[in-house]
């Protein structure tokens, strides 16, 4: 009977201990109110901006008949990915790192890949609610359509936050702080917005634009959403080239990350 008592806790405690470090790093980021606002917020508000043009409502044919705000919707949760992943989170395990934090975790039970996890649960967490949050709003407010391929828009979803997340701990292993951290993935986060079609959308680019925004991680993800919206399976080069920024970048951060 006593092995039983003891047994037990020994079985739970590690995963309850995650779970309150998942807990913790949540109120965290949310006191840090970056990710909250530019990374929900502030999609959603351009969002309503977008929404608020008679004309982005109106069917175009250059469009294929969709209207200028479907096509930004998938647009809108590619920088609600990127700007989690590319701000926040190397921007915080940097600064981790600069403030001896991870340093210290290495010597307790915890460890500091724990935090590490603990991290990524937290920014994937968020970036779920973002993207029902921009698709219920889009639904409600502006009448446009949930994706007819559900399982093809949510394996997009994740190969985008797979590739973009990656990134972003490529940028927290290398940076020397964690205003170097942010500054980078800034620095990242603009151009690679140009060519998810921000500013001018993809199927409106010049031939040479359109051929790199193929190769960026957000140029496929959100022509794998959109199509994936229309009821279409995404195209395996779209999938493909999102899982091989998952898989370099991951392994390059994975050898490069400093704990200290």
């Amino acid at each position: 009977m006593s092995v039983t008592t003891t047994a037990a806790p020994s079985a739970t405690t590690p995963r309850s201990a995650f779970g309150r470090l998942v807990v913790t790093e949540l109120k965290l980021f949310v006191r840090e109110r970056i990710g909250p606002i530019w990374g929900v917020g502030f999609p959603l508000l351009l969002l309503v901006i977008f929404g608020g043009i008679h004309s982005f409502r109106k069917p175009r044919k250059d469009f294929g008949g969709a209207t200028t705000l479907e096509i930004y919707v998938p647009v809108l949760i590619a920088f609600s990915i990127a700007m989690l992943a590319l701000s926040a989170l190397p921007m915080v395990l940097a600064g981790y790192r600069e403030k001896g934090v991870l340093r210290r975790l290495r010597t307790t039970p915890m460890g500091p890949v724990r935090l590490l996890a603990a991290q990524l649960a937290v920014n994937a967490a968020v970036t779920v609610v973002a993207v029902v949050a921009i698709l219920v709003v889009a639904r409600v407010a502006y009448g446009v359509a949930l994706p007819k391929q559900p399982v093809g828009f949510v394996i997009a979803v994740l190969l985008a936050a797979a590739a973009l997340m990656a990134v972003g701990l490529f940028v927290a292993a290398t940076a020397a702080s964690g205003r170097a951290a942010q500054a980078i993935g800034t620095i990242l986060f603009f151009p690679m917005m140009f060519f998810a079609g921000l500013w001018v959308p993809i199927a409106q680019m010049p031939p040479l634009l359109r051929h790199i925004s193929h190769g960026t991680p957000l140029g496929p993800a959100v022509q794998a959403l959109r199509l994936a919206a229309e009821g279409h399976w995404p195209h395996p080069q779209q999938l493909l080239v999102m899982a091989a920024y998952a898989v370099v970048f991951g392994l390059a951060a994975s050898r490069l990350f400093r704990w200290e």
